[in-house]
């Protein structure tokens, strides 16, 4: 017996000193949680203030009922009990407390309703909007389209960057781990923000909690929210909507700035999406497809049919495929219709289409020595 206790003692005290190694590895992560954090991530917007003072008010209140409730219970069932000599009392009913008990709890519904009410219908002001971006989510990323306001047609998509090695737990995680992704939002501090969402295939949830924001983006409608953010800095947030296998690799990082620094920010990008832009009119090599297209399948494609091209569960193997490798015009037709899980992906141009395509027709087993040019895309459109 005393063997076993050491014994399960020793296991306890490991125990308890890998979780201690590891509470100290953590450290906070920047414009996310807070190590040790309890309460709401820090306000960055009014809103976010404002819902912060309600969450206190209210947990105040419904503290305030629960002591004052179950004290009067226990200090009733204890001074009134039988072995005292009490006796339960015999009556019907008091139109007095029934008319306490029904005053009383109405009267702090409308206390808690009227400041709440009044942050919800701030929260749908989105009137008077200094920059308006258009996000749509899609599996497993954002895209974001400045449509109104300075940075007016920029354009790109958001993407998680974590390496796989940390996801699968062969290297070190960082202290942005899942959080962190290749192109941050970009919006200047003290504007109003309107951010109209919608999606490309499921119900996906914008969502970044110290600006107290949190929109579905539904596949076929539109729906809006905004922020005006107080602080410059980067804050982070993810998908707060199931949204299918990678779900959890959907953050979303926006940097806010200062006015200049915007200013400068927007004139480069679009710069740089003058650079990038695809002529879809060119005739592409092998290798100019095979390289556009490994980058394209690492970020649309290997979350699903993984980086080797082996597939996983229910997400067919593309190595070997015979809709790979057999008939272009199934694959077209997959790639720009989409089929069961697979959304069409309507996110990528025909010269991105064309390079995965020659990608995975050209990588891993697959040798057809085909080459897909964006043409040939422009043609499969025009022929459905």
């Amino acid at each position: 017996m005393k063997h076993r206790t050491s014994l399960a003692g020793l296991f306890l005290g490991l125990i308890g000193l890998l979780h201690s190694n590891l509470v100290l590895a953590i450290n906070d992560m920047p414009g996310g949680p807070a190590r040790f954090q309890l309460n709401l991530q820090t306000p960055a917007t009014k809103v976010a203030e404002e819902v912060a003072v309600l969450h206190w008010m209210m947990l105040a209140i419904c503290l305030v009922i629960f002591v004052a409730v179950f004290g009067v219970m226990f200090y009733s069932i204890y001074k009134h009990r039988k072995s005292l000599g009490h006796k339960s009392a015999s009556f019907h009913e008091s139109t007095t407390v029934e008319i306490i008990w029904t005053v009383v709890p109405l009267l702090i519904v409308i206390g808690m309703a009227l400041p709440a009410t009044k942050t919800v219908v701030a929260m749908k002001d989105t009137t008077n909007a200094d920059v308006t971006i258009k996000v749509t989510g899609y599996q497993w990323k954002w895209g974001y389209d400045y449509i109104k306001g300075e940075g007016e047609g920029i354009s790109f998509l958001q993407t998680l960057t974590t390496p796989r090695e940390q996801i699968n737990n062969q290297a070190e995680k960082s202290d942005t781990y899942l959080m962190e992704v290749d192109n941050e939002m970009v919006v200047p501090v003290g504007k109003k923000i309107r951010m109209v969402t919608t999606a490309n295939d499921v119900i996906h949830s914008w969502t970044i909690p110290a600006f107290g924001v949190k929109q579905d983006a539904i596949p076929g409608f539109v729906r809006d929210t905004w922020f005006r953010a107080e602080k410059v800095g980067t804050y982070r947030g993810q998908c707060s909507e199931l949204c299918g296998k990678e779900h959890a690799f959907m953050p979303i990082v926006v940097k806010v700035v200062t006015d200049a620094e915007y200013t400068a920010w927007a004139a480069e990008k679009k710069v740089q999406m003058a650079a990038l832009a695809d002529d879809p009119s060119k005739t592409y090599t092998m290798d100019e497809l095979k390289q556009r297209g490994e980058k394209v399948y690492a970020a649309n494609c290997a979350a699903c049919h993984q980086p080797n091209g082996k597939g996983a569960g229910a997400f067919p193997a593309l190595d070997g495929s015979k809709v790979v490798n057999g008939s272009k015009d199934g694959q077209y037709k997959i790639l720009l219709n989409g089929v069961r899980a697979m959304p069409k992906w309507s996110q990528l141009n025909d010269v991105e289409l064309a390079s995965v395509m020659t990608y995975t027709r050209n990588s891993w087993g697959n040798k057809t020595g085909e080459l897909i040019q964006p043409k040939d895309f422009t043609t499969a459109r025009a022929a459905k």
